[in-house]
């Protein structure tokens, strides 16, 4: 079976709304792949910049595939979410980005966005006591038609370091 083999970091994020942010990832792939080693999902720690915008985290990915078929490519899915000094969490954006197929580091850019209030009342709710609209389903983050249909506002970006190793790729007629 043909490897793939992710290593890199959640480096953190930038132009959320809010400090003292934290991340929820999960790696998403079909069913012809196979998990051999690592983590499919995680959460960061909580950071609060003090300097500038950037919540940095440096949250570690390492994770082992086996696959048969190319179909099902791994992606990568993200949620951002604030904790206040009370412990309390809301959700500031959702968003996703592909694992790149070429091996090699990749520098990678994930933006996000978050649901948007159908109505003034339900954001002017959200504005003044927190909270806000989450999704009931979260495969449509990275899911296909269902999610275009929904009234969303862009959030900010998740910066992610990722390197990709390919192993036994040309044994399954995959060239490189």
């Amino acid at each position: 079976m043909a490897e793939v083999h992710l290593i890199g970091q959640l480096l953190g994020a930038s132009g959320f709304s809010q400090r003292r942010l934290f991340c929820k990832w999960g790696l998403h792939a079909g069913g012809a792949w196979k998990l051999l080693g690592g983590l499919r999902e995680g959460q960061t720690q909580v950071d609060d910049p003090q300097a500038d915008d950037m919540a940095h985290w440096c949250h570690p990915l390492d994770v082992h595939f086996a696959t048969k078929g190319l179909q099902g490519w791994p992606r990568l899915h993200l949620q951002v979410w604030h904790q206040d000094s009370l412990g309390r969490t809301e959700l500031l954006g959702y968003g996703f980005c592909h694992v790149p197929s070429s091996p090699g580091c990749h520098a990678l850019s994930c933006v996000t966005w978050r649901p948007r209030g159908s109505g003034v009342t339900q954001r002017l709710r959200h504005r003044l006591l927190g909270g806000g609209p989450q999704l009931r389903a979260p495969d449509l983050i990275y899911a296909g038609a269902d999610r275009f249909r929904l009234r969303t506002e862009a959030a900010g970006t998740v910066h992610v370091e990722l390197g990709v190793l390919l192993r036994h790729f040309g044994r399954y007629g995959v060239q490189c």
